[in-house]
């Protein structure tokens, strides 16, 4: 690696001082914490790698090895609060008991999104990520990647008229839902009124990583039950030779045939959450390739070194900033006491810099030998089923748009000057990504050798 990758001025080589007293912020509700996180992240692990928040009685944990130790232990910790951490609370106090799991199981229907994969334990969860994998077969995934340049070409074509464009309205969030919606067998005829209703930010109201978490049950997940619905009863009355018949007879690992809303959570489930995080880590990844020319000259010159740099970018800036655990009996983590009926938030952000893990952790190094070893995607039975495609979408979407530009930069109209840009960042506890990113560009000229499937590297 070159020492001009290792030391330019980029804002993760040179991270804010670590806040001086952790204390007075409120990770879930401190504004100050959503643009740049990582100082707090430092300022916990140098406390200790598990250490308790003051403000809503949450475990921190920070550092790499602690938060695998958790992912990989489904038996002490449950999932069912996955996704929304203290809030809204649950149901019942589990304070002052040996062991919470009955109560756990009584109460978790109570709680929101307990419908979502993400929630579930074994052996629930363990029956329905079985059948996920029976739908996200290598052979499908094989077959969608095939499809993804065709699909990254047709919305390139739109937003690289003019020279500039948002690249997440316009580019980003178009191509993943299409991309998602081949992948599991939308129709062809649908995919407009399905890129209408799903394209909405979660800057633009309520959803998941806010602290009022009856919210999380958006208007876009509902749709997404009810078109999916009518595909398997429709697909089950009459098979065809598709996907969505694929979808409409997988079988649990038993063998019996699933309700046919539990084929309906998995498939929203893998279109929503997946869509989602693709989006926020290609956004963060052409913010580095338009701000740092040496990057962007590397990754143009040298191709074979982009699947390297997304790993990084999903290192330094991991699309979910952490995932909670409930703790059902006591339990020592990094050689912390916890007690059962205890919120952990595992900081995928944090364990993802930790410095026992990652030397230099804050500069960001596409030639990093060990930078596939982040938990970006999770640990254990919930690690992504999804990141397969997370990495084929991201890896195409960049390498089309190196080869149909000859430069990209940020907008200093938009976005300010080079040494003063402002950006804005979702303001949630959950996700970690972009609102919006203003891009230029240079348009090469079309060549229709290059310009197809045959002259890619896919």
């Amino acid at each position: 690696m070159s020492e001009s990758l290792s030391t330019s001025n980029d804002p993760l080589s040179q991270p804010s001082e670590p806040p001086t007293d952790i204390k007075a912020l409120d990770f879930f509700r401190d504004d100050r914490l959503v643009a740049d996180p990582a100082p707090y992240y430092e300022a916990l692990r140098g406390q200790c790698p598990v250490l308790r928040e003051p403000h809503q009685n949450v475990v921190m944990v920070t550092g790499y090895e602690e938060a695998v130790s958790v992912l990989n232990d489904a038996e002490t910790f449950s999932s069912c609060t996955s996704v929304t951490g203290p809030f809204p609370g649950f149901p019942v106090p589990l304070e002052g008991r040996d062991d919470v799991s009955e109560l756990i199981e009584r109460h978790r229907d109570e709680l929101p999104l307990n419908d979502q994969l993400p929630t579930f334990d074994p052996p629930v969860h363990t029956a329905h990520r079985g059948l996920l994998m029976r739908l996200i077969t290598p052979k499908r995934l094989k077959e969608n990647e095939a499809a993804i340049w065709n699909l990254a070409d047709r919305v390139l074509d739109g937003y690289l008229v003019g020279g500039e464009g948002e690249f997440i309205g316009e580019f980003a969030g178009p191509f993943t839902l299409l991309v998602i919606a081949d992948l599991l067998g939308v129709p062809e005829e649908d995919r407009e009124e399905f890129l209408a209703h799903m394209h909405q930010r979660p800057q633009e109201g309520g959803g998941i990583g806010t602290t009022d978490g009856q919210s999380a049950a958006h208007s876009p997940m509902e749709y997404l039950y009810e078109q999916f619905a009518g595909y398997i009863e429709a697909r089950r009355r009459e098979p065809r030779e598709d996907v969505l018949t694929g979808l409409a007879t997988a079988t649990f690992p038993d063998g019996t045939l699933p309700e046919v809303i539990d084929v309906v959570r998995v498939a929203a489930n893998v279109f929503s959450a997946g869509q989602e995080t693709t989006v926020r880590l290609l956004s963060s990844s052409l913010k580095v390739i338009a701000e740092r020319p040496d990057i962007q000259h590397l990754l143009r010159t040298e191709r074979d070194r982009i699947p390297n740099f997304v790993e990084e970018m999903l290192r330094t800036e991991s699309p979910i900033k952490g995932d909670f655990r409930l703790s059902k009996v006591p339990v020592t983590v990094g050689g912390v006491d916890i007690p059962s009926g205890t919120t952990l938030m595992l900081l995928n952000g944090a364990a993802n810099r930790d410095p026992r893990r990652f030397p230099d952790p804050d500069t960001l190094d596409p030639t990093r030998s060990n930078a596939r070893q982040h938990i970006a995607f999770g640990r254990g039975i919930h690690s992504c089923p999804g990141a397969p495609l997370a990495r084929a979408e991201t890896r195409v979407g960049i390498e089309r748009l190196l080869d149909r530009t000859t430069d990209i930069r940020v907008s200093d109209r938009v976005h300010g000057p080079a040494d003063a840009r402002d950006y804005r960042y979702i303001p949630t506890f959950i996700l970690r990504g972009l609102t919006h990113l203003q891009l230029e560009f240079d348009v090469t000229e079309p060549n229709t050798e290059s310009d197809t499937e045959g002259g890619h590297t896919a």
